[in-house]
């Protein structure tokens, strides 16, 4: 399976694993499954760290390169088909990250992995619920 980390679970799992599912850390521990990033959620992780919101314990640029080695991340680029796969996919608010990253796994195929009620409540793309 191919799955693409929400924002927060990406931080989770660097973090916070005792958050994550039992399902969800069985995903992102099976060694057949390849997990995936967007571009959008290291924007988030910037955005989150320069409000103090986060500590990451290292610059954000060192912390983004250690955590995708050390969980061998993909990136999902953001380009322009991501950005026009917004339209179809439907989420109950309009938060442009989220779009972006449910239109992410739709165009690539992905999973969204996400504990997001708004995303969880999406249609249009792929999702598993930390649940």
């Amino acid at each position: 399976m191919k799955l693409l980390l929400d924002t927060h679970i990406w931080l989770w799992s660097e973090f916070e694993p005792e958050r994550l599912s039992r399902r969800v850390t069985s995903g992102l521990t099976d060694p057949r499954n390849e997990l995936w990033i967007s571009p959008i959620s290291t924007w988030e992780i910037v955005s989150l760290n320069r409000k103090q919101r986060v500590e990451l314990g290292a610059p954000t640029q060192i912390w983004v390169h250690m955590s995708s080695e050390r969980l061998s991340l993909r990136e999902a680029p953001l380009t322009h088909e991501v950005v026009l796969a917004m339209e179809s996919v439907k989420l109950p608010h309009r938060d442009p990250a989220d779009t972006l990253l449910a239109a992410t796994a739709k165009v690539y195929g992905l999973t969204l992995v996400t504990a997001d009620r708004h995303i969880l409540a999406g249609s249009g793309f792929s999702i598993l619920a930390n649940r």
